[in-house]
């Protein structure tokens, strides 16, 4: 039986839909401005490595726990949202199979409480309560 690395299309492959989602989101003007002083060649290779492990690769994640590499940004669920739809974007241009993009989309959804507590797609402040136009 294939990995969903190999359905996709093995390592090359799945290093061009890495690097044209990287970059929309790192370009996107809802969810962009995370990443201004971020070192984009090592975030592709962490979400490389990251993504090619979850998809039965012989690679190894070798970044931080993900609660602790995005503690210092408030994410709310909205931009999870945005991050994730990028992504959606980007596997069906690339045609990746049906079942191998509805199990990566499936596991990040499972990965949102590490990345923000906020539980819906509204941008609310997890912290306050209140949306961020509110006192």
């Amino acid at each position: 039986m294939q990995t969903f690395l190999e359905q996709l299309g093995g390592p090359d492959k799945l290093q061009e839909v890495v690097d044209t989602f990287v970059d929309r989101v790192v370009d996107d003007v809802m969810i962009g401005f995370f990443f201004r002083e971020v070192d984009v060649a090592r975030l592709k290779k962490m979400e490389f490595l990251f993504a090619a492990q979850f998809l039965g690769g012989d690679f190894r994640y070798t970044g931080k726990p993900l609660p602790a590499a995005h503690r210092k940004h408030p994410i709310m669920g909205g931009h999870f949202a945005r991050r994730k739809q990028i992504l959606m974007d980007v596997l069906i241009e690339f045609e990746v199979a049906e079942n191998v993009r509805n199990a990566w989309l499936k596991h990040t959804d499972s990965l949102r409480a590490s990345i923000t507590k906020d539980q819906d797609n509204e941008c609310q402040d997890s912290r306050s309560g209140k949306m961020p136009w509110e006192a």
